[in-house]
């Protein structure tokens, strides 16, 4: 091997290999006087995230309980594991009964 190829072959396997990632980075809000409600059972959500491979990080948290504003920060490795984590009964579940006092 030349100098070059030496080169070549050691920045090859010292660079970081590229991945996917899906992140989801927002706001919602829900009535203020729910949203501690409303993080508690969004929490209730992180076990069943940690169970799928793909999760990489979810977060809820409150931002500000006066306008009931939540912060999510999600990063799932692909589409395919955000989709079956959507798909799971407890985020069904959470969806149906908050979906309509969201925004």
């Amino acid at each position: 091997m030349n100098s070059l190829q030496d080169k070549d072959a050691t920045t090859a396997d010292t660079e970081p290999s590229v991945q996917t990632a899906i992140i989801i980075a927002g706001r919602v809000f829900v009535p203020a006087g729910d949203v501690e409600t409303f993080i508690t059972e969004a929490q209730a959500t992180y076990p069943v995230a940690a169970a799928n491979p793909g999760n990489v990080l979810i977060s809820f948290c409150v931002e500000d309980a006066a306008t009931g504003t939540v912060t999510v920060l999600e990063q799932w490795t692909s589409q395919e594991a955000l989709d079956r984590h959507l798909a799971t009964p407890e985020v069904m579940a959470l969806f149906a009964k908050w979906s309509p006092h969201m925004r």
